[in-house]
């Protein structure tokens, strides 16, 4: 296998689905008494995966992710194929699956360490490492059943961590417990990066995909549809949780114009852009209904339809207004808030002095805003609204989506605080 440590060849997981309980049981006591379908959760499945490689497997939930983890560590057997490792693994699959609640936490590091194949004297030199990558203080002395689960996790990672892989499989679970100890296991992966291991890496976390790996692979209804660098493999994966066709290259004309003005027979119009999107079933709306909002979005620099976006790249929010009455000078606004429900950042055609003109009944605007918006990464929600100053000097809220949409904030490099900083950053030695 020369530098190849683990490969895969026409690998097919299946499994038997039953409608019923009891055609189970008639299966396996009637020979000719055959009653289930079958489900393939991987098929024909080829990979193979160098030395010092860092992989990122994406893909939808029920894609085959963990049942592929779960058979390169033998914890389920494949249907047929075959799979070669050349290397001793530790899984960071289901933490702690090794552990016996009833035993102490350092009796433990011990189980953990026998069940990973490793001798007493093996452990023993691991043993100080392990305890102060855990840091859980005199807890160690107590029952694992008595732990808290922050204080479960953080002992379960630094068993499976600290026994020198050659590969490293890490589910979802590189970030337990508080901040510090956060860091602390990003930097541990830091170093099997460093040292050359191969990791095999699977998260719903796009950006820890983008810092950390070196080739992504997507996999779909258990087969492997791309194969390649991790900036092609997130620009896939990103069309595809929003129901576009990967390979289809989708480009709207380049609009220099920031309103554009359209009648409701347009075929603009008979796009239906927010169900594309993690729309907000909790949704605040309210306004007098001179105008509405009857679509909003947010595309990235091609024209794609995006549920998420890199932080440091361009994107477009749009809405789609519908006019019930005339209304002169109208304010477009879109407006970024956490989920904790503080306002993040936003603007309108107001602060951004721009003249909207005076629409009348049964027009349509399509506003478009269009910026890079450099916050730290996470879980968003996008509000639209339509506003207006009335006769009096009062602004008065024609209508207002707070929260319309669900979105996600991802980024290629590390942000400290809630802005990206690009900085130019110069070093000159005086002494």
């Amino acid at each position: 296998m020369s530098d190849t440590v683990i490969k895969i060849s026409n690998l097919v997981k299946e499994y038997k689905m039953y409608s019923r309980k009891k055609d189970r049981l008639l299966e396996a006591i009637l020979p000719f008494y055959v009653k289930h379908s079958t489900f393939k959760a991987l098929d024909d499945f080829n990979l193979e995966i160098k030395k010092g490689e860092v992989l990122g497997i994406l893909g939808k939930n029920g894609a085959g992710k963990s049942t592929l983890l779960k058979m390169i560590t033998g914890v389920v057997s494949p249907t047929s194929g075959k799979i070669e490792v050349n290397g001793k693994i530790s899984s960071l699959l289901e933490l702690g699956t090794a552990f016996n609640p009833d035993l102490t936490g350092y009796e433990n590091i011990y189980q953990h360490g026998q069940v990973m194949g490793l001798s007493d004297q093996e452990i023993r030199a691991k043993e100080k490492e392990i305890i102060d990558f855990a840091d859980i203080g005199e807890h160690l002395s107590q029952p694992v059943k008595t732990y808290s689960s922050g204080m479960f996790a953080r002992l379960a990672f630094a068993c499976a961590i600290n026994v020198e892989p050659d590969i490293l499989i890490v589910d979802e679970v590189l970030s337990v417990g508080d901040m510090a100890f956060q860091l602390k296991c990003f930097k541990k992966f830091e170093q099997f990066k460093n040292d050359g291991k191969t990791i095999i890496f699977v998260t719903h976390n796009i950006n820890d995909i983008m810092k950390n790996c070196n080739r992504v692979i997507i996999l779909e209804s258990g087969k492997k549809t791309f194969d390649g660098t991790v900036k092609d493999g997130v620009n896939r994966y990103k069309k595809i949780i929003v129901g576009l066709d990967p390979d289809k290259k989708e480009l709207e004309d380049n609009k220099e114009i920031t309103l554009e003005k359209s009648k409701s027979s347009s075929s603009d119009n008979s796009k239906n852009w927010k169900e594309k999107f993690n729309q907000n079933p909790n949704m605040i709306e309210y306004g007098n209904k001179d105008a509405e909002v009857i679509d909003y979005g947010m595309f990235d620099k091609d024209g794609n339809a995006v549920n998420m976006f890199d932080n440091g790249d361009y994107i477009t929010f749009k809405s789609k207004v519908k006019f019930n009455k005339e209304v002169k000078e109208p304010i477009f606004t879109v407006t970024l808030k956490d989920f904790s429900g503080k306002d993040v950042t936003g603007t309108n055609s107001n602060i951004e002095k721009i003249a909207t003109g005076t629409y009348k009944k049964g027009d349509i605007v399509v506003i478009e805003f269009t910026q890079k918006v450099p916050v730290a990464p996470g879980k968003y929600t996008l509000s639209f609204s339509c506003t207006r100053y009335n006769a009096r000097g009062n602004l008065e809220a024609l209508n207002r989506k707070y929260d319309a949409l669900l979105i996600e904030v991802i980024t290629t490099k590390n942000t400290v605080g809630l802005i990206r900083l690009d900085s130019n950053i110069t070093i000159n030695k005086i002494n």
